[in-house]
């Protein structure tokens, strides 16, 4: 990884993280690799200089820039890592060569005091040069300080901030570049539990930021920056549920033809909303299951009945798209929708 999670530290940036330019050749070298596993257990082994490649089939990385930081790759996805003051930066993590919209489970412990230190998913992609970051944890220093807030996403039991910053002739996976950083940043944090990546890429580009088209590595990393702490890790594939906020057709009644797709509108301060794209009738009920506090502030092009609990809209003559302004009391969770043929 490389300084790019600094942003707001002037001259930071420029001590590298996860792969320096001399390393980039190696992160190259691998990342087309696919792991279909091991043939047999291989033996724990300790990393204490920067070094990519794989262990147990998973790959991994490792990088630090000076001090005493060591990673211990052990049976299949965990690692162990910890790290003193005397290094200035480091990070290191296991996970995959190729990146997707995999759904990442990861549980152990992470401690990082009142440390400046973080937990995510990390990952690139090229065409266009994006770094991205799904942030669990950290210390002291929230990672997405200085970017800019987007809004937010809500997945996996929790909130998340979404953010861009934009890193200027810095160091990359391909050499010094100018690219953009995309973050969800956990406002709830935690040590374990399950990241549904697509909900977070689908969440950006919600909110404008596309990634590219041809994905490099995705790892379950830890990184510390002049502080001290420890991290045991085990990351896998799979598990947790689907998305929180919806954003593929959610059908009707069985044999129904009519389709109702959620699609995030603007953001404010205390609401949200909401547009609805109605297809397969132009006479058609659409339900929305409001969550616990929300309310129906304001509704265009349909004619909405209900404020709270099970709302229903139903055709205005405005067409087959309609939106709702909701407001969140705390709860910014999506609400269900459900389509049926009048």
């Amino acid at each position: 990884m490389t300084a790019e999670l600094a942003t707001g530290r002037p001259g930071r940036r420029n001590r590298i993280r996860l792969f320096t330019a001399a390393a980039c050749t190696a992160v190259m070298a691998v990342a087309g690799l696919a792991f279909t596993g091991v043939a047999h257990a291989e033996a724990d082994r300790t990393v204490t200089s920067s070094i990519t490649g794989t262990h147990n089939g998973y790959y991994f990385s490792f990088w630090k820039d000076s001090g005493d930081a060591s990673m211990t790759l052990l049976a299949d996805g965990r690692y162990t890592s910890r790290w003193n003051t005397s290094t200035n930066n480091w990070v290191g993590g296991k996970g995959w060569a190729t990146g997707t919209r995999r759904t990442v489970t990861y549980s152990g412990t992470y401690n990082p005091g009142n440390n400046n230190t973080y937990l995510a998913l990390y990952g690139w992609t090229r065409n266009p040069l994006i770094e991205y970051y799904v942030v669990e944890n950290f210390g002291s220093y929230n990672p997405s300080s200085g970017a800019q807030r987007l809004g937010t996403v809500t997945t996996d039991g929790g909130t998340y901030d979404i953010l861009r910053s934009q890193r200027v002739n810095q160091p990359s996976i391909d050499g010094i570049q100018t690219f953009y950083q995309y973050w969800s940043v956990r406002q709830q944090k935690r040590s374990s539990g399950t990241i549904t990546t697509a909900n977070h890429f689908d969440a950006w580009a919600r909110a404008g930021l596309n990634l590219g088209t041809n994905h490099s590595y995705q790892v379950m990393a830890t990184e510390g920056y002049q502080s001290n702490g420890s991290s045991d890790i085990t990351v896998r594939e799979g598990g947790g549920s689907g998305p929180t906020n919806p954003t593929s057709p959610t059908p009707g009644n069985p044999g129904s033809n009519c389709t109702a797709v959620l699609s995030a509108g603007q953001q404010f301060g205390d609401r949200f909303n909401l547009n609805v794209a109605v297809s397969g009738t132009n006479s058609w009920t659409v339900t929305l299951n409001l969550n616990g506090g929300q309310s129906i502030q304001n509704s265009w092009n349909a004619g909405v009945t209900g404020t709270t609990g099970s709302v229903t809209a139903r055709p205005n003559g405005n067409g087959n798209n309609f939106g709702v302004t909701i407001m969140a009391n705390g709860n910014w969770t999506w609400p269900t929708v459900t389509c049926r043929t009048s």
